[in-house]
Formats: structure tokens, C-alpha cells, sequence
């Protein structure tokens, strides 16, 4: 076993993530966070640059960060860029170059975007002043830099340069623009780190606060992956060093919401009972709660997908399919002692209804309650149908009933030449089992097997789809058929008074000139007359 000596624990927690990273070991906590997040860097030159960069150079340039939002970078860029003019040339602006007149002012400096240092217009020590101040800010220290200007603009005033003035209180409007945009929790609270934790399964998510000057400067979430059931506390112990390093944080103080068993050396772990702090400490929970809602629920979406696809497989397999039973359409018949008989049709496409493709069938060639000449004929209306329009089949047709029904449909598909274009299967009520085409015996799928609920849930929508619609026709019929005894009364008018009344029961309550003005005084007075011999129509 290699080891290694260090002075401090902190030391050890930083080279064991270091370590983790290198070698990442297969049983390890999994830190998901793979995003390379940008810095804002002060360049170590004579006239510093600042700009936004996503590499770190050792070269003596100090660096900010990182910022997980992108978003809040560009704005604070924009407010530094604003405030204090800084050249963004790369020239090396060295005394001795600046003297031999070696460079000339540039359009930013017509603009007003730069001092020109580069022609001497601006000193070393004004344009230092403002990376001073621009390190304090990035420092999150912009209370410090709003005092300094403040004093400035009132000495301003006092010695009459009055747009000098006015120009130091744009620049304080924009800092305390800036300022208002941050949560402000306690102006004394400085310079705390705030960690919190959440589970859920085999994953744990992370929020971290930075605040500075009572404001939240920094936030950062990161997922953990559990490997080997670890507990909260080795979960935020190894967060909190990672996170730590990443964003360089020195402060001295972090407030979790237990206790660990860590030992940083000048760091004092506080668990607040009450106050800002612990209203600070709930703020990072809710945070983490919401980054794990997010996570699951647009994993979620994923799984679904993959989910789909693996039953789809499995449909496959167990009903011996060639291909992917992507396309999968159903019939049902209904009727009630032979009246009125329909048939439904349900579409399943990736294993979900689609059900702008259902269709409804009235049966048209078959007198009395025969389900399986309504099933032959309804299956080559559709089938035909597509053949016709050159359409896609589907890859599986399920036909709710047991062999007679089945071999119905089959009669149907090799009128048309389709019996092996498709593959057809039936499923009897009894045993719910599954019958294909040939076979004398029947599949017997688990009571819990997937392929078996999918086809159970296609029978089931095709049955009440076709309910649904029958009941409607009965309904109408019988309406129809109450109206067809009054003589002289047609068909056209019977339709004209259900699209106007809906029922024989709203005609029957409707007044004498509503039934007058939809069929005329004459036939108005046979209507009244039938429906209520009592009432009649002068």
C-alpha cells in the first residue's frame, strides 16, 4: 500500500480528491459535475487586462471563480467595463515602449472605453487604483468601493468640479444597481461559506453559498452518486473539500446543518439554531431540494423514452415479432342484442395511444349479433382503406376475442394479400390469453408480464372507445325511433328538431314557437300534438 505524509487533514481531503480524479477509482463517490465553468481573470502585466477565460494559466495572474452562471460573468464584466476604462489591447506596455511612442491610441479610446495608458494619457497608479477596486468587487467587497466613491463625489462638489462629480454618481447608481441584485441576507455576515445537503436513492445534491459583505455572490449545486451506501456526512465532507478547491475559497467560517467530523485547520463548522444564519442555511436546503427536483424530473423524461424502447424489446421477444411493434392497432365489436353494432379501432404508437388514428366502424353488411362477420368486415374496410391510400401497416394488429374472431380477421388480410405483410394476434377474455394464426394452442403469458399488460390496456381503450360510440348511436336511435311514429314526419325533419333540441324530452319542454320556428306551423302541430295530446297549436 502507497502512502503519503501531510501536515494537516484539510491537506489530506485536497490530495485525496486529487487523487480520486486522477485514478477515479471503480467504488468511489461519483461527483457529477464535468462542466468546465469560467474564471474572470486579472492578468499579472504592467496595466492589468480583465477578461473572462475558462483556462488557468500559471503565470502570476489571479483569478475569479468560477461562475456558474454565465449569465451573472457578462454582467459584471459589463459593470466593471463601465466604471473603470481598461484596455483590452495586448500590447506589452512597458515604460520603456510607452516612451518611444512605439504604440497609438485606438478607436475604444475615442470611444471612451480606455484611458490610452498606451500614449501615457492615463498614469500607472490611476489605473491601478481601479484594479483595486475591481479586486474588491470580484471579491465581493463592493461596499468598500461604494464609500471610496462616495467621499470622492462630495470632495468633488466641494471643490466645484461638478461633472467630475456627476460622473462618480453614475458610477455609484451602477454599483448599487449591481449590489441590489445580489441576496442580501446581513451586512454582518462576512466571508461564509454555507453548505447544505439533500438525498434522494442512491443520490445526494449539494448547494453552496459564498457570502460576502451580507450578500450571496456565488452559488454552486453539484450531484453526488452514491457507490458504496455512504453516509451524509462522508457525502458533504468530500463536497466541501472539492468545492472548496474549485472556487478557492479562504474563508474561515462554514455553516452546515450537522455537525461533521472534519478537522480544517482556522475553519470553525457552525450549525445555526436561529437568526440570518439559519435562515441562510434553509435558503441553501431549499436550493438543493430544487436542483434535485430539476435533475429527477428531466431525468425522468429520459427514462421514459428508454423505457418505452426496452418494452417495446421485450414485446418483441415474447410475442416473437420480426420487427418492432412500433405501430400497433386493435379491434373491438359492440353491440347489445344484435342493435345497433359498431367496432372500434385503438392505435398505440411507441407503446402510447395516438389518438387522433382511432377510428369507428358502423357495420354495414351483417344483420344480427355476429362478431366475427362484423370482424371480417371491418378489418378489410381498414386495410383496404390503407392499401388503397398507400399508407404505412402497422407492425402488430391485436383482435379482442378468442380463435373465431382471429381467423376472421386473417380471412380479411389474405383478401388482400396481407396475412404476411402483419402480424395478427387475439387475446380471449377468459384466461387472457394470446392466439396467433396456426397455432392450436395458446400463449400464456405471466399475469405480471409487461407484454401482457400493454396488450390488456389495447383491449381494454378499444372496449371502452367502442362503448362510448355505441352508446351513442343507441341513444340516438331510440330517440329517432319515438320521433318515426308521428305521421307525416320525416327523416330531415327528426334530424333538424335533435340538432336543435337534443332530445325528445327538451322538445316535448320547448316552447310552441321554438318547435314552429325549426319546422314550420304544419308539422309543428302534428309534433305538439303527438307528444302532448292535451297541449295543441291554434
Amino acid at each position: 500500500v502507497k502512502f503519503t505524509v501531510v501536515d494537516y487533514e484539510l491537506e489530506a481531503l485536497l490530495l485525496e480528491n486529487t487523487l480520486i480524479k486522477k485514478y477515479q477509482p471503480r467504488y468511489n463517490i461519483q461527483l457529477k459535475d464535468d462542466k468546465s465553468y469560467p474564471f474572470v481573470c486579472v492578468k499579472n502585466e504592467r496595466f492589468p487586462r480583465v477578461f473572462s477565460t475558462r483556462q488557468l494559466v500559471k503565470d502570476g495572474s489571479k483569478y475569479y471563480g468560477p461562475y456558474a452562471s454565465v449569465k451573472m460573468l457578462n454582467a459584471l464584466l459589463e459593470l466593471i467595463s463601465k466604471i473603470y476604462p481598461l484596455r483590452n489591447c495586448n500590447f506589452l506596455l512597458s515604460e520603456e515602449n510607452i516612451n518611444k511612442g512605439k504604440f497609438k491610441v485606438c478607436l475604444e479610446y475615442q470611444i471612451g472605453n480606455c484611458n490610452g495608458p498606451c500614449e501615457n494619457h492615463q498614469s500607472e497608479t490611476d489605473y491601478d487604483d481601479g484594479i483595486k477596486h475591481i479586486r474588491q468587487i470580484l471579491n465581493g467587497n463592493i461596499s468598500s468601493v461604494i464609500k471610496y466613491f462616495k467621499v470622492k463625489m462630495v470632495q468633488a462638489a466641494k471643490d466645484y468640479q461638478f461633472e467630475y462629480a456627476q460622473s462618480i454618481k453614475d458610477k455609484l447608481k451602477l454599483l448599487e444597481k449591481y449590489k441590489s441584485r445580489s441576496v442580501v441576507v446581513n451586512p454582518k455576515i462576512h466571508n461564509v461559506d454555507v453548505f447544505s445537503i439533500v438525498e434522494k436513492e442512491n443520490f445526494a445534491f449539494v448547494n453552496f453559498f459564498k457570502v460576502a459583505n451580507g450578500s450571496i455572490v456565488q452559488s454552486h449545486n453539484v450531484e453526488l452518486k452514491k457507490k458504496l451506501n455512504e453516509s451524509k456526512e462522508e457525502l458533504l465532507a468530500l463536497a466541501i473539500t472539492d468545492i472548496r478547491a474549485k472556487f478557492g475559497s479562504e474563508s474561515k467560517e462554514i455553516l452546515v446543518s450537522f455537525k461533521l467530523n472534519i478537522n480544517y485547520e482556522d475553519v470553525k463548522f457552525l450549525v445555526p439554531q436561529r437568526g440570518d444564519k439559519k435562515k441562510l442555511l434553509e435558503l441553501s436546503v431549499k436550493n438543493a431540494r430544487y436542483f434535485m427536483m430539476d435533475k429527477f424530473s428531466r431525468s425522468e423524461k429520459l427514462n421514459r423514452e428508454q423505457k418505452n424502447t426496452r418494452l417495446l424489446e421485450q414485446m418483441k421477444a415474447d410475442l416473437r415479432l420480426k420487427v418492432l411493434p412500433n405501430h400497433i392497432e386493435c379491434f373491438d365489436n359492440s353491440n347489445i342484442q344484435g342493435t345497433n353494432p359498431v367496432s372500434a379501432m385503438v392505435v398505440f404508437k411507441k407503446g402510447k395511444p395516438s389518438k387522433r388514428d382511432y377510428r369507428l366502424f358502423n357495420i354495414k353488411s351483417v344483420t344480427g349479433p355476429d362478431d366475427f362477420a362484423s370482424m371480417e368486415e371491418v378489418v378489410y374496410r381498414r386495410y383496404k382503406r390503407l392499401v388503397d391510400e398507400k399508407q404505412e401497416f402497422p407492425q402488430l394488429i391485436v383482435i379482442d376475442g378468442g380463435k373465431g374472431q382471429l381467423s376472421s380477421a386473417i380471412k380479411s388480410l389474405k383478401k388482400l394479400n396481407l396475412e404476411k405483410t402483419i402480424q395478427v394476434i387475439s387475446i380471449a377474455k377468459k384466461l387472457e390469453e394470446l392466439y396467433f394464426p396456426g397455432d392450436d394452442l395458446p400463449l400464456m403469458l405471466d399475469k405480471r408480464s409487461e407484454t401482457l399488460k400493454v396488450i390488456q390496456q389495447l383491449r381494454d381503450e378499444a372496449h371502452r372507445f367502442g362503448i362510448k360510440h355505441h352508446r351513442k348511436r343507441r341513444i340516438k336511435s331510440s330517440l329517432k325511433s319515438e320521433l318515426e311514429e308521428i305521421k307525416g314526419i320525416g327523416d330531415s325533419t327528426i334530424k333538424a328538431l335533435l340538432n336543435k333540441f337534443g332530445s325528445v324530452k327538451k322538445v316535448k319542454e320547448a316552447k310552441d314557437k321554438e318547435i314552429v320556428a325549426v319546422v314550420g306551423m304544419a308539422k309543428a302541430k302534428l309534433i305538439v300534438g303527438y307528444l302532448d295530446p292535451k297541449r295543441s297549436l291554434p
